[in-house]
């Protein structure tokens, strides 16, 4: 479960939606390889799993790819491997860093 930024009128009905999670990957706590590689969106107790194709950004910022589904990280120390852009990873995040805007295009 997931914060819901829209109009409660609208929960039940499809929607485009931006992630916006409020929690930076920290590999080795909060994040490390993904096994099997696949993307997947699941949720184990408190935390909201995300597993997807890591790709860094030049500017120390990162995105998962989700199946076409991108979700936008912030990267804390230690570093990340060397191996770790475009690698299948899962970030685990508690659910009350995690909300959902609805938007139209």
């Amino acid at each position: 479960m997931v914060l819901w930024q829209g109009a409660l009128g609208a929960v039940g009905e499809e929607h485009h939606v931006e992630w916006t999670v409020d929690e930076d990957i920290v590999w080795g706590t909060n994040a490390g390889p993904a096994s099997p590689a696949g993307p997947t969106l699941s949720q184990d107790g408190d935390r909201i799993v995300f597993q997807g194709r890591l790709n860094l950004t030049e500017d120390g910022a990162a995105f998962l790819d989700l199946g076409g589904t991108s979700v936008l990280f912030d990267i804390a120390g230690p570093a990340l491997p060397d191996d770790a852009d475009g690698s299948w990873i899962e970030v685990r995040v508690g659910q009350g860093d995690v909300s959902v805007w609805p938007y139209r295009l």
